[in-house]
């Protein structure tokens, strides 16, 4: 071997040097400036439809190859951060379950785990690139803020090259435009193609097609139109034609998903022979009022509503719940899909259903889940005649129930001026005596004084204002257990003393020989949940609750829930009321923590997905029954009964149960929740013989 020279040995050190970063004080890769995703070969790009330009599925391009995210685990954070790799500055929402159609391809992501923060996806936590078990039906996608970053550079982002689409859809009155009330129920059928409104050419068009556009339009079903009228009208007018050829089945959701074919450019005869195509829409029964509808030609409901939504804050969105056995419980999410939302959503008197919501998105439910794994075809009446799996306690939790959002008829109303400032200029009222019963459209739909005003003064007191919100709570009382735990004690006056000084005992106790003798008490235990999408709280702050020295505690609200015993034609012989002494998160759903506390002056309030437990030992915790004479009574409990904080649904803040009373033992049974002041409930109420013939103290 022969030796080296130390000018060789340089040269190899210097070659050595510049092959290893870490020589020569090269930069290490912990001190490496990030790579964002425009530097590790990703791209992205928003497809499918139908949509708008930043809306879509989500595909990435990885080593040359696109594909999509599954909606496993599928957050608004991981929203965020995906809007902002295609250059939009945050995210208004997502979608599940293909809402924009299925892709092809790899699925790259599954699991997918953001904080919102990121910079790139790739900082995500997920099972791995091409890692995943799902199919692309469940593909997910992104609604953006239609908001640019400011400079963004967007070589990595990839606009789907796709035909012309219909985006919207309306029905343009031909006649009386000016005179005819909102919303819109019969005209000519206009696309909005990117050169502006087009008419349908109406040669093949089908009384299916009419059903998807009613539909899209906010109408559960469609009707006949007189079209030699319209035909003849056509012949006056000039049109613009822009779609031809379309042929739907009758249970898409979107025109755009139906057979269909553009014009082009070069067409210069367009529907020869033929008209524009007119749809007349039937609307359902909260719409046909403001829309001129006879009341004829309302369908009238056959039987009991079986099915309905609860915990949305607009109408037509909510959790699905369904009617089994005389007991409202929810639907699984299990393949729960755009077809089966708009049997629902048709069934309740509105269009096609615009979203089929997963994973309990508008507030988890209690009680049963009576079905899962809903298959409609999408020309069901009724929830009821999809086929179904029959549910069992181990199949689905409440952290799957389905929701629906519902297309709804343009009335207008959000353009209505209704307005709420400072009132210390007001120098006129326009209205008093409001009256509503929460599901009317607009103000002026609501009962108030016709000419008379009553209010004289126009100061700051008597003037009516509003905060508005997109969520709100949703309790509900816990029936079973009322029915479990109710019980008689007759509890000793100098025990009571207390519960004098807070009003929770009968007018005649103020007569009683104290602190000899005793009162008789109907004890139970109250449990209640909230089933909404946000915190219940009380509406007073901290600073003015009230101070009790006798139990200990703060008050934050005055009245909380009344305790009724009536009779069965509705008179009152006993009543009871709680204030919330101590509004508390006492249990919470496994996934949820308690937010609220009274010990230590915290603050008061009940967390969704979590309940506050009145136990039947607590003082005030009764009614006071000493002055009740045996017979058959009905036992009612109403939550928050003076309406003082904002809740999605009062419809559920009533109990009622049967109660029969023999002068010594109490019977409480048939205890139901939701419809407690309703007259169903009193029509189907059990009734004993001689009910009628109490005695009222």
């Amino acid at each position: 071997m022969q030796p080296v020279s130390v000018w060789q040995w340089s040269l190899w050190g210097l070659l050595l040097c510049l092959l290893c970063s870490s020589c020569l004080g090269s930069p290490s890769p912990s001190t490496a400036p990030e790579k964002r995703a425009e530097s590790q070969g990703l791209r992205f790009r928003l497809a499918g439809f139908p949509r708008k330009p930043f809306e879509g599925r989500v595909e990435i391009e990885r080593a040359g190859e696109w594909g999509t995210i599954c909606d496993d685990d599928f957050t608004l954070q991981a929203a965020h951060v995906l809007c902002r790799e295609l250059g939009f500055t945050e995210a208004t929402g997502w979608t599940h379950s293909a809402k924009y159609g299925p892709g092809t391809g790899r699925i790259w992501l599954d699991n997918l785990s953001c904080s919102g923060t990121e910079k790139s996806v790739t900082e995500c936590a997920s099972r791995g690139w091409g890692n995943s078990d799902c199919t692309h039906d469940e593909d997910a996608g992104v609604i953006c803020k239609d908001q640019r970053l400011p400079g963004f550079s967007d070589f990595n982002v990839i606009e789907v090259e796709h035909n012309l689409q219909v985006e919207e859809v309306r029905l343009r009155a031909a006649v009386g435009r000016g005179r005819r009330p909102l919303p819109v129920t019969e005209g000519l059928v206009e696309v909005r193609l990117p050169d502006g409104w087009s008419q349908v050419c109406d040669k093949g068009w089908s009384a299916h097609n009419s059903h998807v556009v009613c539909g899209m339009l906010g109408f559960p079903s469609e009707k006949r139109v007189n079209t030699a009228f319209y035909r003849l009208l056509a012949q006056r007018q000039q049109h613009s034609f822009g779609l031809h050829g379309v042929a739907c089945v009758g249970t898409e959701a979107h025109l755009s998903l139906c057979s269909l074919e553009f014009y082009r450019a070069n067409d210069t005869a367009r529907c020869p022979g033929g008209a524009p195509a007119v749809v007349s829409c039937v609307p359902g029964p909260l719409y046909a009022a403001s829309s001129g509808q006879k009341k004829q030609q309302q369908p009238k409901p056959q039987g009991e509503a079986r099915v309905r939504l609860k915990g949305g804050s607009h109408p037509g969105e909510g959790r699905v719940e369904v009617l089994k056995a005389g007991t409202w419980g929810t639907v699984c999410d299990r393949k729960w899909d755009l077809l089966a939302a708009s049997v629902v959503c048709r069934e309740l008197g509105f269009g096609s259903a615009r979203e089929a919501l997963s994973g309990a998105r508008m507030g988890q439910g209690m009680g049963a889940i009576h079905l899962s794994e809903v298959r409609c075809s999408g020309q069901e009446p009724s929830l009821w005649k999809c086929p179904h799996k029959n549910i069992t306690a181990e199949d689905c939790s409440h952290s799957q129930d389905a929701g629906v959002r519902c297309n709804l008829p343009y009335t207008g109303v959000d353009t209505k001026e209704t307005w709420y400032w400072d009132s210390g200029n007001v120098t006129e009222v326009v209205m008093s005596g409001v009256r509503c019963t929460g599901t009317e459209l607009s103000l002026d739909q609501c009962a108030h004084h016709s000419t008379h005003i009553a209010c004289k003064r126009t100061g700051t007191h008597f003037t009516a204002g509003v905060i508005c919100s997109e969520t709100a709570s949703d309790l509900l009382l816990h029936s079973a257990l009322v029915q479990e735990t109710a019980y008689i004690e007759d509890r000793p006056l100098h025990m009571l003393y207390c519960a004098a000084e807070e009003n929770c005992l009968a007018r005649s106790a103020r007569s009683a020989n104290w602190p000899y003798g005793h009162r008789r008490l109907l004890r139970f235990s109250s449990q209640i949940h909230n089933l909404g999408r946000a915190d219940f709280r009380p509406k007073a702050g901290r600073h003015s609750w009230v101070w009790h020295e006798c139990h200990g505690h703060y008050h934050s609200m005055d009245i909380f829930t009344h305790y009724d015993i009536l009779t069965p034609n509705g008179t009152k012989v006993a009543e009871g009321h709680k204030a919330s002494f101590c509004l508390e998160d006492t249990e919470c759903q496994e996934d949820v923590s308690k937010r609220y506390e009274c010990a230590n002056f915290g603050e008061q309030g009940i967390t969704v997905g979590c309940w506050d437990l009145y136990r039947h030992d607590i003082d005030c915790q009764w009614i006071d029954i000493t002055d009740v004479k045996p017979g058959n009574y009905i036992l009612q409990v109403v939550i928050n009964p003076n309406f003082e904080v904002a809740e999605s649904d009062f419809t559920n803040n009533a109990m009622k149960c049967n109660c029969k009373y023999d002068g010594h033992r109490i019977w409480v049974h048939n205890c139901h929740i939701g419809d407690a002041l309703s007259e169903e409930a009193n029509r189907k109420f059990e009734r004993y013989p001689g009910q009628t013939s109490n005695q009222i103290i």
